[in-house]
């Protein structure tokens, strides 16, 4: 077969081309995606099933005249791959390479950049509303989401205002039943009957017509019941009503990797000057047996593929004498989840929320061994800190599981709902600090910052994965209102897990080590760091420093602050966390607030004040000074050149 692939620099080479010669190119962008993140490590699924999506979307568009929109960067690796990216597909996600999710420094052709879902419809209307005011007035417009983004709270405000304003935008619906996980909630139960059963692929005045001719009275009946309940039966029978009462003109249910009826399809609804949804459904993992025929388990396992994960390399010959090689430290993910189990065991009001990221935060554990305790609330970060305090409500013991950066979503409820009323909710915050491959979307960055303002809530983060397990067990007889607990991504740092749990007094750091001059004040990973430090500063440059573990931001143990300013001639804070308003800055403010610095120094290490791009968290790390060698470059410049050290 000719390869078409190669000729096809970008979205102008798609036009004129048959649609046979478009499907074959879709094919070769899946088989590049096989071939390519398959041995490299990345975001796998649903870009499989978004191939002949893109080709479609391309070959009708003029783009970057038109925009195309991608929700969410996991379904457009093909989208790449067709706007001049091709030949650098296999530097996706590292250090230096391209990037995770769309990103308008890559590409004139990625009209947005975001890693967090729902966002397309609204970045689309705001779009086209701006071409109608003159910048552009005939561009089309593409918005592209998956069923599971389209579940977000935030998709449904664009669709009604897309409506009201008779937006004339596209909104293609990829609908293939996943998100990470499979989808839950009415949404996903309605797709469900749209595209399973094919008796429901009627207009709706063919809708109307059928109830009001059931026979046996039942017709007659209906018609004398009114329009509301005739509407309500049609609603629950024709498909795409739901988006033709927002005044959205719905088209579906289209074979999504079939490029001629898509084309079709999307072709007819770019000339309706109307806004449209065209209802896809796709398979994800499109053309890789072990995701097709896996099922719904097969499809959330390949949402993402581990570096060399679909072509195994041949195992080199074993030795004779092989040494034992020990087990890894578990992940903090790992530890988190089974705690929750047994916490759960302990006490019956404690339960389990994530917002579609089930084995991404641990709580599939709970899932598996204590259904009844666990919920999944769909992309809504915001229902789920409110359905959270709803539960505290009533007395029980809710424990949100959402990434430090997803947890930025629901902001409002956390200050107006959660921390207002001091309700006792546990904010469980995985990824807190850099994550690593996914990049700046992703990064847990913000959290110490964002929080920390608020009245009534209590921060804490482990330096070790045993204390992960504390602090959750404390976080849970917590009873005075909310508590925030960050955990970083990884691996632990390899020390023993306790058997039974012990409470820590709230608002109490721990004393590691004494020395001298200097005192290092690590929070979470922080403490690794500072320890690490130490070590380099005594074998290096003969300074002895305190190592001392935080362990909480708010309240800060101020009694331990003061005894640090007291003894040493600099403190110096570490954290994952961008220094602005982070732990640091709170301890800056507690010194200075209460006239404690005297000769004291403050040197504050953490995140800079800039988004840290994608790569491996090593790498990342050293790039911005979060490694004990850094830290231990800046305190001996502090201790042995203070003049501008602190700079």
């Amino acid at each position: 077969m000719t390869t078409l692939l190669c000729d096809v620099n970008g979205p102008e080479d798609l036009k004129g081309l048959e649609d046979d010669q478009l499907a074959q190119i879709a094919q070769e962008v899946r088989e590049l995606i096989i071939d390519t993140i398959g041995e490299i490590g990345g975001h796998f699924g649903a870009n499989l099933g978004a191939c002949e999506i893109a080709v479609a979307v391309h070959s009708l568009l003029e783009s970057p005249r038109d925009k195309v929109l991608w929700d969410v960067g996991h379904q457009a690796y093909p989208h790449k791959v067709l706007t001049g990216r091709r030949d650098e597909l296999d530097t996706i996600r590292k250090y230096g390479g391209l990037a995770p999710f769309c990103a308008m420094h890559e590409s004139e052709h990625d009209i947005m950049g975001a890693g967090h879902a729902s966002t397309s419809v609204s970045y689309a209307v705001g779009i086209k509303e701006a071409m109608r005011r003159g910048s552009s007035p005939d561009g089309k417009v593409v918005a592209v989401i998956g069923d599971g983004a389209l579940t977000g709270g935030v998709s449904f405000e664009a669709l009604l205002n897309a409506g009201g304003l008779d937006m004339p935008i596209v909104i293609v619906v990829n609908d293939n039943g996943m998100s990470i996980a499979p989808n839950v909630g009415a949404l996903s139960r309605y797709f469900n009957r749209m595209r399973l059963n094919p008796k429901l692929y009627h207009a709706r005045e063919d809708a109307e017509e059928t109830l009001t001719k059931l026979p046996a009275g039942i017709g007659k009946r209906i018609e004398r019941l009114g329009p509301i309940l005739k509407e309500s039966l049609k609603a629950y029978w024709a498909p795409g009503l739901f988006f033709e009462e927002l005044d959205l003109a719905y088209v579906g249910v289209i074979d999504g990797h079939d490029v001629k009826a898509l084309r079709q399809a999307i072709g007819e609804a770019l000339e309706a000057d109307r806004p449209v949804v065209v209802h896809c459904k796709t398979v994800k993992g499109k053309g890789f047996v072990p995701a097709e025929e896996g099922g719904l388990e097969g499809m959330e396992k390949w949402h993402a593929a581990k570096p060399g994960s679909v072509f195994k390399r041949a195992a080199a010959p074993k030795k004779a004498a092989q040494a034992t090689v020990a087990a890894p430290p578990p992940q903090y993910t790992q530890v988190f989840g089974e705690a929750l189990v047994e916490e759960a065991r302990r006490d019956d009001r404690v339960v389990g929320i994530t917002a579609a990221m089930n084995s991404g935060t641990g709580l599939n554990i709970l899932q598996k061994e204590l259904p009844e305790r666990y919920y999944d609330v769909g992309i809504a970060e915001q229902h789920a800190v409110l359905f959270a305090a709803g539960l505290a409500l009533e007395g029980a013991k809710p424990v949100a599981a959402i990434y430090s950066t997803f947890l930025q979503r629901g902001y409002d409820q956390i200050v107006h709902d959660v921390c207002l009323q001091s309700l006792n909710v546990v904010f469980a915050m995985d990824r807190a600090g850099l994550v690593g491959d996914d990049g700046p979307t992703h990064h847990g960055a913000f959290d110490v910052s964002y929080l920390r303002c608020l009245p009534n809530i209590v921060l804490l983060a482990p330096r070790d994965e045993a204390m992960l397990v504390h602090m959750l067990h404390t976080a849970l007889l917590h009873d005075d209102g909310p508590i925030a607990l960050r955990y970083p991504r990884g691996e632990g740092e390899g020390v023993a897990l306790p058997r039974h749990p012990e409470a820590i007094e709230i608002g109490r750091g721990e004393l590691l080590s004494e020395g001298e001059r200097v005192a290092l004040l690590g929070y979470g990973y922080g403490v690794a760091l500072a320890r690490g430090a130490a070590g380099l500063l005594a074998a290096e440059h003969g300074v002895e420093p305190t190592v001392a573990d935080a362990r909480f931001a708010k309240p800060l143990d101020t009694e331990l602050l003061e005894r640090l300013a007291a003894d040493h001639e600099l403190i110096v804070t570490v954290e994952e966390n961008v220094l602005a308003g982070g732990f640091g800055s709170g301890v800056l403010e507690h010194l200075a607030d209460h006239d404690l610095l005297g000769s004291t120094r403050v040197l504050r290490i953490g995140l800079p004040d800039r988004y840290v791009t994608h790569g491996k968290p090593a790498l990342l790390r050293e790039e911005v000074g979060l490694t004990p060698e850094a830290v231990a470059a800046r305190v001996a410049q502090a201790v042995l050149e203070p003049s501008g050290a602190l700079a």
